[in-house]
């Protein structure tokens, strides 16, 4: 049976995407429970700050490792394993009663919440033909989104009415359970229905060695066209919304956090309908770089626009700015539709991982350079206006870089699906 046209493969996606939506929630999980972990545990703000950080940088700098292992064994066995450990690391979490047990719980859950997105979007390009994937891929995007929705008032409400402890448990028994049903649905049914693989296997090739392999991708101009149009898009997004958007509605617009909050909320509603606007929009036009190119340019004019306004634009326009960096987040998944159209299945693990470690690079760095500018000028002249003015020339410029990405991007135009020993060079 061909995998690609069976009604099969609808169960496949539901699975991976049921898994990928309670992976996604356990990124941003503990962050409701800070006040609460420093007051249980006895432990200052920076030791926080760490423990919600290393999940990340685990996540990041495993992505390349990741698509090469994937690309040799199959994504199948590593999305089962990386399910089961990011439930066990959470299940720790929860029985943690030292931050060391914090620390090892969440490096597990980094571990495990590093095979995901990878290994999703290769099971997904062999389940289903180029133009289908182009559309789902933005519905995948979507997913996290809901995932990090998932992470707010819905677990916030579960804590409130358990405890930290046991909704954290119930999370990582969960993420377990979707390990064991992977394995059903991934494995054990499709050898029982004997699938007929699309791509052609060379198994009398030998294979290329690591080095060789690196060699070849870190010198394609394609992947580093990819890698820094995610880079410029993700960043933005990620690493701002999640550090500093709240002590800057809080600090330049005397916002109370919970409405500060609600900027985010914004962001994460322009992320759920960009993800699968433009992977609908991608796949109509039967083309990704013209749409991307334009995704590119908004996000750049809006992170411009804070700097037009010195940092601080009308409320209202406000609103519409968190929203056009949402709507690009959510559009961001089209790299990997890029990615999917532009080289051979044999490696598309390892490129996705290049592209995914661009996007994550951007998120870990512009916290940091946006943080010391503050210092700067809060230590020289006190004055936070100048401070958050001068720090958007961050986002600013790693947009420049995200839309250089795309147009370096040399699209191909014609199907290339099944001929997966064609290599871009």
């Amino acid at each position: 049976m061909d995998k690609r046209n069976s009604k099969y493969r609808w169960i496949v996606f539901v699975s991976v995407l049921f898994t990928y939506l309670l992976m996604a929630s356990q990124r941003t999980a503990p962050g409701l429970i800070t006040e609460q972990l420093m007051r249980d545990f006895h432990v200052a703000a920076s030791t926080i700050g760490l423990l919600t950080s290393i999940q990340f940088f685990v996540y990041t700098s495993l992505q390349i490792p990741m698509g090469i292992l994937a690309d040799r064994y199959g994504p199948n066995f590593f999305l089962i394993i990386g399910a089961t450990l990011t439930g066990l690391g959470t299940i720790i979490y929860s029985f943690g009663t030292h931050e060391f047990v914090l620390f090892f719980a969440r490096i597990l859950t980094g571990i495990g919440d590093a095979t995901i997105w990878v290994n999703m979007v290769l099971i997904l390009a062999q389940w289903f033909h180029t133009k289908e994937f182009v559309r789902l891929i933005g519905l995948a995007g979507m997913t996290g989104s809901l995932g990090f929705l998932l992470a707010t008032v819905p677990f916030s409400a579960w804590i409130d009415l358990l405890g930290w402890r046991v909704a954290f448990f119930t999370a990582g028994f969960l993420l377990c359970c979707c390990g064991v049903l992977l394995y059903f649905v991934l494995i054990k049914k499709p050898q029982r229905i004997s699938f007929v693989e699309q791509e052609v296997v060379t198994h009398n090739v030998q294979r290329e060695n690591t080095v060789a392999l690196l060699r070849r991708i870190f010198s394609n101009r394609q992947a580093w066209a990819l890698f820094f149009c995610h880079f410029g898009v993700v960043g933005g997004y990620v690493g701002f919304i999640s550090s500093w958007a709240v002590p800057y509605g809080m600090n330049m617009y005397e916002m109370t956090r919970s409405e500060a909050s609600q900027l985010i909320m914004i962001g994460l509603i322009g992320a759920l309908i960009g993800a699968p606007l433009f992977g609908w929009i991608s796949s109509q036009l039967e083309m990704i770089k013209r749409p991307y190119i334009v995704v590119q340019m908004t996000v750049l004019i809006g992170w411009f626009t804070f700097l037009l306004y010195k940092g601080q634009p009308t409320p209202y326009l406000l609103i519409i700015l968190f929203f056009i960096i949402g709507i690009g987040y959510g559009a961001s998944a089209l790299s990997f539709a890029a990615v999917r159209k532009s080289f051979s299945l044999k490696d598309s693990g390892i490129v996705s991982g290049f592209v995914n470690t661009g996007g994550f690079l951007s998120a870990v760095l512009l916290p940091i350079i946006f943080g010391l500018i503050l210092d700067y000028f809060q230590s020289t002249s006190g004055n936070l206006v100048d401070g958050y003015y001068y720090s958007f020339i961050t986002p600013v410029l790693f947009s420049i870089m995200g839309l250089i990405g795309i147009i370096s991007y040399k699209e191909k135009l014609q199907e290339t699906e099944d001929k997966t020993n064609i290599h871009t060079s």
